[in-house]
């Protein structure tokens, strides 16, 4: 069986892409953002560490979701910004059902990726948890929204590895400087190809 890992730097793209995936290959996603989203309004969080905590706690209930699906051998796509420190836990799943995973990563012009992000923060249809670090919902607090440097965000993309993660299967890698020419019929047939 096999399943789609989404995966790459930040704002490349990686829930649209999800979201077009999912629906070509009539797949479930399963999404950190999604699942950490759902808990920043029910729960909240009072400072980074807490929310640091909502994190982790959103990729044990991916991961565990994940396995549930396995169990039943369905195939399904996870969205994700794997990192290096996701691989052996998500291997560790992967080879106990025997699962393929299709790593598709996005990536491209770090410049031009950084500037999407920051628009991207500062859009109000972006999700407040995620641009806030402190005091979520509705804090004036100091701190509050963080604005990354473009030193320290392409620094955290080589450091943590997001845009060379793969997990024990083949990796496809996309560039997604500007998203309105990526080939996404290819990159269907791409995956259709190392699904055998």
């Amino acid at each position: 069986m096999y399943c789609i890992l989404v995966t790459g730097i930040p704002a490349s793209g990686k829930s649209t892409m999800a979201g077009f995936l999912a629906e070509a290959f009539g797949l479930p996603v399963i999404s950190k953002d999604r699942i950490k989203e759902l808990m920043y309004d029910t729960i909240g969080f009072r400072s980074r560490e807490e929310k640091v905590k909502l994190g982790t706690a959103a990729m044990e209930i991916m991961y565990d979701t994940a396995e549930q699906l396995m169990k039943s051998g369905q195939p399904f796509l996870l969205e994700n910004n794997f990192e290096n420190a996701s691989k052996a836990g998500l291997d560790a799943i992967l080879d106990k059902y025997a699962y393929k995973p299709i790593t598709v990563i996005l990536t491209g012009d770090t410049k031009i990726i950084y500037q999407r992000f920051l628009e991207r923060n500062s859009s109000p249809d972006r999700h407040p948890g995620h641009v806030v670090n402190d005091c979520y919902p509705g804090s004036r607090e100091t701190g509050c929204p963080v604005r990354l440097s473009y030193e320290s965000f392409a620094d955290g993309i080589v450091q943590r590895g997001m845009d060379t993660f793969t997990a024990n299967g083949p990796q496809i890698i996309v560039d997604t400087t500007d998203y309105s020419r990526v080939d996404r019929e290819a990159l269907v047939r791409r995956i259709r190809e190392e699904m055998v």
